[in-house]
C-alpha cells in the first residue's frame, strides 16, 4: 500500500472523515484547543478599529458583554456536536433538510475561505515586515503564500494534530501577550488610555462595536461543532468552550484596543487592522504571536471547510485527504489577493448577516422543536424525518432570506438603536418557532439524544443487512412520532442503561 492510500485510510479510520464522532477531551483540553484558536491576529486587530473610535473603557466594555452573548449561541451549538459527534454543517440538515443544508455548507465553505485568506495575509505582511527591515527584501504576497502553504501541511492531519500542538501554541502566545500588556501599562497609566480623546470621524459607537464582538463569535461559531464533538462530556465541551472563547477573546481584542491607544499615547497614528503598525511599536515578540496565532487558528479553519465538504453527502466516496488537498491550494491561491484585508469589516457583517439567522434556526430546532434529540435519519442520504418536501425544509430557508435581509437593513439602511445582530438572532428565531407551532413540528415529551455514533455502528453491525432494519434503513417516522429515544428504537425510552449512553 503506498504512503498516500495509507495516510488516506489513517484520517478516515479516525473520524476525519464522513460520520459521528465519539469525544474523548476533557474540559482542559477543550478550553486550551479554544483558547489557542482565538488568540488570533485578527481578533487581536478588530480591537485596533475600536479606539479611537469609542472611549478605552466603553470599548473594553463592550467586548466583555458582545463575547458573551456570542459565546452562549457558540457554546450551544457546540454542544449539538458533542450530544450527536456531527460537525457544525451536518447540523444543520436537522432543520434546513438534507438537501436544504447544501445552502448553508456552500456559504459556510466560502466565508472558511475567507477567513483563511485574511489571515495567511496578516500572517505574510507581518513576516514580510519583519525581513524587510532585517534584509530590505519585500514580498509580501510570497511570504502570504508560505504562511499558508505551512498551514494546510498541518491541516491534513486532522484534529487529533490541532489537539495536540495548539494548548502550547497558546501557552507560549498568551505569556507574549502579558508581556505587551506590561510594556503599555508601565509606559502609561490606564488612565491615560482612558483619557484618549474620541475620533467622531472614525464612525465608531458602543453599538457598532457591541455588533462586531458579536458578528466575530458567530463567525466563529461555525466551527463550534467540529471541535466540541471531541469533548468527552456534555459539561467538557461546554465549560472548556465557553471558557476558552470568552477568555481568548476578551484577552486579544482588549490587546488590539490597548495596543493602539499606546500608540496614539506616544505619538503615532491610529491606523486600525493593520499589523506592521503594532509590531513597529512592540517589535518581534509581538509578531511572534501574529505567526503562532494564524497557524494555530489557520488550521483550524482548513480542517472546518474539509469536514464541511466531506460531511456534506452520506458517502466515504468523499475522502478527507484529497478534499484537504484541493480547498488548501484554494487557500494558497487565494492568499495573494491582498486586497481583501482593505474589505474586513464588511466580511463581519457578512458572516453576522449569514449565519446568525441559520444559528438561530438551528438552537430553535434542536433545543425547542426537537426537544433536544436528533434521531440517526440525520445520517441517510435521502428520505427520513429530515426529508421535509425533497429534501428542504420549506421554513428553514425563506426564514433564513428573511433574517439576512433583517440583519443586512438594520445595518446599512435603517439603523437600529440595538444594532443589527440580536434583532436578526430574534426575528430569525421567533419565525421559525412561530412555524413550528403553527405546523404541529414541536415534539411532545423529552427524548433522550444517543449519540450517532451507536446509532452508525449498529447500523453496520453484523445481522443489521438486507434481513433486519437498521437505524440508516427505515423510512423514518415524521417529526415527533419518533421513539422517545430519538433513534427510532420503540419501546426502550427510559431505560437505565440508555439514560446512560447519553453524553452527559
Amino acid at each position: 500500500m503506498s504512503a498516500w492510500s495509507r495516510l488516506s485510510d489513517h484520517l478516515d479510520e479516525n473520524s476525519e472523515g464522513y460520520g459521528p464522532l465519539r469525544g474523548t477531551l476533557g474540559a482542559g483540553r477543550i478550553g486550551m484547543i479554544w483558547l489557542a484558536a482565538n488568540l488570533v491576529v485578527t481578533t487581536l486587530l478588530t480591537g485596533t478599529l475600536f479606539v479611537p473610535g469609542v472611549y478605552w473603557p466603553t470599548a473594553l466594555a463592550m467586548i466583555v458583554l458582545g463575547t458573551l452573548i456570542g459565546g452562549t449561541v457558540l457554546v450551544l451549538v457546540g454542544n449539538m456536536g458533542t450530544r450527536t459527534g456531527l460537525p457544525t454543517m451536518s447540523l444543520t440538515k436537522g432543520s434546513f433538510g438534507l438537501r436544504g443544508s447544501f445552502l448553508p455548507v456552500a456559504a459556510n465553505v466560502v466565508i472558511l475561505m475567507g477567513w483563511s485568506w485574511v489571515q495567511a495575509m496578516l500572517a505574510g505582511v507581518t513576516v514580510n515586515f519583519l525581513v524587510a527591515q532585517a534584509t530590505g527584501y519585500s514580498n509580501p504576497v510570497l511570504f502570504s503564500v508560505l504562511c499558508q502553504t505551512l498551514v494546510v501541511t498541518l491541516a491534513v492531519f486532522g484534529h487529533e494534530g490541532i489537539a495536540r500542538v495548539e494548548p502550547w501554541l497558546a501557552a507560549v502566545i498568551l505569556g507574549i501577550m502579558a508581556w505587551v500588556f506590561a510594556v503599555a501599562f508601565t509606559s502609561y497609566p490606564p488612565a491615560g488610555f482612558a483619557a484618549l480623546p474620541v475620533d467622531a470621524g472614525a464612525g465608531w459607537s458602543s453599538i457598532t462595536v457591541l455588533d462586531v464582538v458579536i458578528a466575530t463569535a458567530v463567525s466563529w461559531t461555525v466551527l463550534s461543532a467540529e471541535f466540541n464533538r471531541l469533548a468527552r462530556t456534555q459539561a467538557a465541551g461546554m465549560v472548556g468552550s465557553g471558557t476558552g472563547y470568552v477568555l481568548s477573546t476578551v484577552a486579544a481584542m482588549s490587546l488590539g484596543a490597548t495596543a493602539i491607544g499606546y500608540v496614539v499615547l506616544d505619538g503615532g497614528e491610529a491606523v486600525g487592522f493593520d499589523p506592521t503598525v503594532l509590531v513597529a511599536a512592540f517589535g518581534a515578540p509581538l509578531a511572534v504571536v501574529i505567526f503562532l496565532s494564524v497557524m494555530a487558528t489557520n488550521t483550524m479553519v482548513v480542517y472546518g471547510m474539509v469536514s464541511s465538504v466531506v460531511n456534506l453527502a452520506p458517502s466515504r466516496r468523499v475522502r478527507f485527504l484529497p478534499t484537504a488537498l484541493v480547498l488548501g491550494a484554494v487557500s494558497v491561491l487565494g492568499s495573494t489577493w491582498l486586497g481583501l484585508l482593505d474589505q474586513f469589516t464588511g466580511f463581519l457583517v457578512l458572516i453576522g448577516s449569514l449565519f446568525l439567522p441559520v444559528f438561530a434556526i438551528m438552537l430553535v430546532d434542536y433545543y425547542v422543536v426537537k426537544r433536544g434529540a436528533y434521531a440517526a435519519d440525520i445520517l441517510r442520504g435521502h428520505g427520513g424525518r429530515y426529508w421535509y418536501r425533497g429534501g428542504v425544509n420549506p421554513a428553514a430557508v425563506p426564514v433564513w432570506l428573511v433574517g439576512a435581509a433583517t440583519s443586512l437593513v438594520l445595518t446599512y439602511v435603517l439603523p437600529s438603536p440595538v444594532g443589527a445582530t440580536i434583532p436578526t438572532f430574534a426575528v430569525s428565531a421567533a419565525l421559525y418557532l412561530g412555524w413550528a407551532v403553527a405546523a404541529g413540528r414541536v415534539v411532545a415529551g423529552r427524548p433522550v439524544q444517543r449519540h450517532l455514533s451507536d446509532a452508525a455502528d449498529e447500523a453496520h453491525a453484523p445481522g443489521a443487512g438486507p434481513g433486519r432494519a437498521s437505524a440508516l434503513d427505515g423510512p423514518g417516522a415524521p417529526d415527533g412520532a419518533a421513539a422517545p429515544d430519538g433513534c427510532g428504537r420503540a419501546g426502550e425510552a427510559g431505560r437505565p442503561e440508555e439514560a446512560a449512553d447519553a453524553p452527559r
